[in-house]
């Protein structure tokens, strides 16, 4: 069954899991193995020929006589569509009132489907790309978005969270950020628009995906600062909508068919705009802000505040939905967002959350050490009175210590370790720094 080498010196091969191999149907991919022993030294031979088919019994002993298989990098985009065809025998058990929960499959085809999104992406934050190098990458992101939409079919925002939650992530901030919002943008148009056709559920899933592709002429220091940025280096990430547009808009970029450049260019252009007129670069407002720019700053909002990182302790779905439902009107489209509510419903929650932003400059494009959060000051009791079992006082920060909060907790009320508490940052805590990410020379 094994072929002789293939001479293809500008061939590239991506390693690939035995368990997101289809059985008993023609393979639209052709299969290798690495046959040297050598390090350094790759010798890929042809296993298997596209058209060909495996039976569980045959895939079995592979898995006993090789260590990893791979595919053509040029058939990566069928080795996706495959994903699709491959049915999921288990059933995760549910615990009574819990989100509902992805399969080990469903995770393992949405890891494979990130990290080639992640692959395109490492492209372009790199080197900054040719026209030409930029429209093939655009391609690839395209194919991996139609099989998310596919994969994604009937998800829930709670179940689309867990998913996320589930999936390994990268140093690079932007990277699994832009894949994330991407998906939440799936789900938030096709719940605006049930009957979307495939290329515009695709639209909104290349707009969430390319938001913020403006980055890449953005210098690495500033991206990658997930402190408070100096009013230089915000003036400088306020450019990166503009550039996302001409990049988009370029004569000579060549897209697939079904997309639409000036539409993306102008999505990715106002993603940063405020329903209340008060955002950048261009302070539209309302309905002067298109309707899958107004979708994308939803998911770009609610990812930021629910994904955890290395740095960051993420919100709970409730807190999530109760701190944003303070800038509804302001920051958010208030119709859109109820919408996005309805995917959201289970884990939503009734209560008032205290939190509060610190800051309106809150950017959920840039990663944070620390989400600019506080807790709403409730009042001082008088001398007379004792305070309320679980009162939290906020003391005001000098200019200096803008976008920390310093929670003071009476020793017999709060048993637990006020550096743990909540969601929030207390000064003197200490996280560790995000890795940095550097282009390669």
């Amino acid at each position: 069954m094994i072929e002789p080498p293939e001479s293809h010196a500008i061939d590239s091969f991506f390693s690939i899991s035995f368990e997101l191999v289809a059985t008993d149907q023609a393979l639209p991919y052709d299969l290798f193995i690495n046959s040297s022993s050598l390090e350094n030294r790759e010798k890929f031979v042809k296993l298997l020929r596209a058209g060909d088919a495996l039976t569980k019994e045959d895939l079995k002993l592979f898995r006993t006589k090789y260590h990893q298989i791979y595919v053509r990098e040029t058939q990566r985009s069928f080795f996706l569509k495959s994903l699709v065809l491959l049915k999921d025998d288990t059933t995760p058990v549910q615990q009574p009132g819990s989100p509902e929960r992805p399969s080990d499959l469903e995770i393992q085809k949405t890891s494979v489907l990130k990290e080639s999104a992640i692959h395109h992406l490492a492209h372009l934050f790199e080197d900054e790309p040719s026209t030409e190098v930029l429209g093939q990458t655009i391609s690839g992101f395209r194919d991996v978005v139609e099989n998310m939409i596919d994969v994604l079919q009937d998800y829930s925002i709670d179940k689309l969270r867990e998913l996320i939650g589930s999936l390994s992530f990268h140093d690079f901030y932007t990277y699994d950020h832009s894949v994330n919002v991407s998906m939440y943008c799936i789900l938030i148009y096709k719940t605006l628009k049930p009957n979307a056709t495939q290329a515009e559920v695709i639209q909104a899933g290349m707009a969430g995906l390319l938001h913020d592709l403006g980055k890449i002429k953005i210098p690495t220091h500033i991206i990658n600062n997930a402190g408070k940025l100096s009013e230089e280096e915000f003036k400088e990430i306020q450019k990166h909508p503009g550039f996302g547009n001409e990049l988009l808009n370029q004569n000579d970029l060549k897209l697939p068919g079904d997309l639409d450049p000036k539409q993306l260019g102008e999505i990715v252009m106002a993603h940063h705009e405020n329903f209340d007129g008060t955002g950048y670069p261009r302070k539209l407002a309302g309905n002067q802000i298109h309707v899958m720019a107004r979708i994308t700053a939803i998911a770009d909002f609610f990812d930021a505040i629910t994904t955890k990182r290395s740095y960051q302790d993420p919100l709970s779905i409730e807190e999530a939905i109760s701190l944003m439902r303070k800038f509804e009107g302001k920051k958010l489209d208030p119709k859109l967002f109820e919408l996005f509510l309805v995917h959201a419903e289970k884990m939503m929650g009734k209560t008032e959350s205290p939190l509060e932003f610190l800051t309106e400059e809150f950017d959920p494009c840039q990663p944070h050490d620390h989400l600019p959060l506080g807790v709403t000051a409730q009042p001082k009791p008088k001398p007379s009175e004792k305070p309320n079992a679980g009162s939290i006082l906020v003391e005001q920060q000098p200019a200096a210590d803008f976008g920390k909060v310093k929670v003071i907790v009476p020793p017999p009320v709060l048993k637990r370790d006020p550096l743990a508490f909540g969601q929030i940052k207390v000064i003197g805590g200490q996280k560790d720094p995000p890795k940095p990410f550097r282009k390669k020379k």
